[in-house]
């Protein structure tokens, strides 16, 4: 049968694969026209199996909507994870300002898809590689400065007051909700589009293909269809699009060579100028690692008992690669300012607005650990060079 067969929307591509039907539903991520899309699509067709744009990670948080009760945010930081859970809160948030403006919940399509697949009787198959993997791809092919350049706009993301127009809405349905987000991160960082853009339409073309049944519902972004029809008529191993990156060799040389030197510069000015040329170079280092990192807690209207902290242990973690000054700032603030269970069921809510960020415990420690270890990584570069310029 031909697409025209089933009175379906224009949104909708049809291909044929191994005797399967493919149709291919292309939405935006906050339009009320691409969830009715979505009930019309599957009332017409009855689908066998329905395929929808998340991943497990994804797909847990929306039916489960107590699931931030379970989030342990001091393991959170202790883990590393401070970043991409504040990436993750970011990138939410920017849709749900969107969404609100427009009187619909970002992801509203995808959750019709699931409530479609229970009304009729269809498989439902979570076609998306996990965010977890896409966004540690997505980091881990990045060089030093450009992760710097890359934390710096996604902070900055967080003041842009998107006003949202009918104009919009029609671009926003032929790309894809992450490509949105990150359109302006792509243009500055070819390798993000690939891993976070094409890999994923290489991806999710390849679970459509393999889902059971003869007659599929893949509902994705609009922006991954033309991909999809591209690689669907191809079998595509997907274990390499699944490997984390292994880190490299030059950060961790990095790590250590950098307190090293720093250490080197401070007593060979002991040498060259005498000792009161090494206490300077201490002073400074000090100072200006302990300044930018206290301040990079104070934007984040941390404690005052973090913000001394940050000041405290910035120049003494900066010449240890395996503490950062960021984590020790995260877990006294934490303490200081624990985390009530009400705050984490909040956390979604709050992050929907600018201030939100800031009055929200969770979200807040988030911001402590981020924007300490970033005041301290400029402490440790400007003072690194000062001290040089003094010794050299």
């Amino acid at each position: 049968m031909n697409k025209t067969d089933y009175n379906l929307p224009d949104s909708v591509k049809r291909v044929e694969v191994d005797g399967k039907e493919i149709f291919l539903l292309g939405t935006a991520h906050v339009s009320k026209e691409s969830v009715e899309d979505v009930r019309k699509a599957a009332e017409a067709l009855k689908p066998d199996t329905i395929c929808v744009e998340l991943c497990p990670a994804r797909h847990k948080s929306i039916i489960m909507k107590d699931a931030w009760k379970q989030m342990n945010i001091v393991r959170v930081v202790k883990e590393k994870k401070s970043l991409f859970l504040l990436s993750q809160l970011i990138l939410s948030s920017f849709y749900r300002r969107l969404g609100s403006q427009i009187g619909v919940q970002p992801g509203a399509e995808m959750m019709e898809g699931i409530t479609q697949s229970e009304i009729h009787n269809s498989v439902l198959v979570l076609a998306d590689r996990d965010i977890e993997i896409t966004l540690k791809r997505v980091w881990g092919h990045l060089n030093f400065w450009n992760k710097m350049k890359m934390i710096m706009q996604l902070l900055m993301s967080l003041f842009i007051d998107e006003k949202i127009d009918d104009a919009m809405i029609e671009e926003m349905k032929s790309k894809d909700q992450l490509e949105q987000v990150m359109e302006t991160f792509a243009k500055s960082f070819p390798e993000v589009k690939k891993r976070l853009i094409d890999e994923r339409d290489i991806y999710l073309a390849q679970k459509v293909r393999n889902a059971p049944g003869k007659k599929i519902l893949a509902i994705v972004g609009a922006g991954h269809v033309a991909g999809m029809e591209d690689y669907v008529h191809q079998k595509i191993d997907l274990e390499p699009l699944m490997e984390i990156p292994p880190k490299s060799l030059i950060p961790t040389i990095l790590k250590w060579t950098i307190p090293a030197l720093i250490i080197a510069l401070i007593v060979g000015g002991m040498f060259k100028g005498g000792a009161q040329t090494s206490i300077e170079s201490i002073y400074i280092w000090v100072l200006v690692n302990g300044i930018l990192s206290a301040l990079g807690a104070a934007i984040a209207l941390a404690h005052p008992l973090t913000i001394i902290t940050a000041f405290v242990s910035a120049p003494i973690t900066s010449l240890n690669p395996m503490i950062a000054t960021g984590w020790v700032s995260g877990i006294v603030q934490a303490g200081v300012k624990k985390p009530t269970v009400a705050d984490l069921e909040d956390l979604p809510n709050a992050t929907s607005s600018i201030k939100g960020f800031w009055t929200n415990p969770v979200s807040r420690i988030l911001l402590v650990v981020v924007l300490a270890n970033l005041g301290s990584s400029l402490g440790t570069f400007i003072a690194g060079s000062w001290i040089a310029m003094k010794v050299i």
